[in-house]
This record gives structure tokens, sequence and C-alpha cells, in this order.
């Protein structure tokens, strides 16, 4: 473990005031323990971000199904790659807004890939691929 180091940072007040809300809610101690998760987490992501071989995971898009031919488009990315959706869950949120979340096992980087197509499509509202291990490599 290296030394520890102190910075300073510049933020507006405004989210500073959030910020700090929020660190008592989640009952951080001081900010500099909330920062060091918030970097942590950033480098888990970045980590997963560069994965390689086979990973699990799931995909949640939360769409306008009214939105002109996006459910088709959708449906026509998913059968592109149909190998790597184990399942799928489609919930009516409401009247307009549906929610579908998709189980997914494969190669990192056409998961990856799946998950990109589909959440930059046009009248996706948004967008979370969440990755984890298929546990093969775990002891």
């Amino acid at each position: 473990m290296g030394k520890t180091i102190r910075f300073g940072v510049s933020l507006d007040s405004d989210l500073l005031d959030r910020f700090d809300r929020v660190c008592e809610e989640k009952s951080y101690q001081t900010r500099s323990e909330a920062i060091r998760d918030l970097i942590r987490n950033m480098l888990v992501q970045r980590e997963w971000e560069e994965a390689k071989g086979e990973l699990a995971g799931t995909l949640s898009l939360v769409y306008d199904h009214h939105h002109s031919g996006l459910t088709q488009k959708l449906l026509e990315i998913q059968h592109e790659v149909h190998d790597v959706i184990l399942s799928t869950l489609h919930v009516h949120l409401d009247h307009h807004n549906c929610l579908e979340v998709l189980v997914l096992k494969g190669p990192a980087d056409k998961i990856k890939t799946l998950g990109q197509k589909l959440i930059s499509s046009k009248g996706v509202k948004h967008g979370q691929l969440g990755l984890t291990t298929t546990g093969q490599d775990l002891l």
C-alpha cells in the first residue's frame, strides 16, 4: 500500500452539498472515504471495460415502446447475437415505458458490443450493462 497523499479538489458548492448529503446517508465518516470508494468503483469499472474472455452479466434497458420502430430494432439486434442471450424479461412500467432485462453469457467483446448497440439505440432512455464473472476461474 502506498503512502497517503493529500490533494485539493475544486467543486461547485451545490455539487458539494449534494455529495455531503449522500455521504451522510451512506454513513461515510469523511469525504475522503467516499472519494476513495468512488475511485475504486471507477477502477473496477475500467477493469470490466477492458475485460477479455467469457463473462456473464445483465443488460437493463428502459425505453418508450411507442418510439417508431424501436421495439423491432431492439429485437433484430438481439437476434444477431442470440447465442449470448440466456434469458430476457420484459416489464410494462406504464403506458409508454418498458423495462427489459437481458441475462447474458459469452465472449466479453460480444457482450460489450451488444450492450453498446442496444443502449445507444435512438429511443432508449436508459441502459446499464452490469458485468460479472462466470465463476469458472474462481476458487
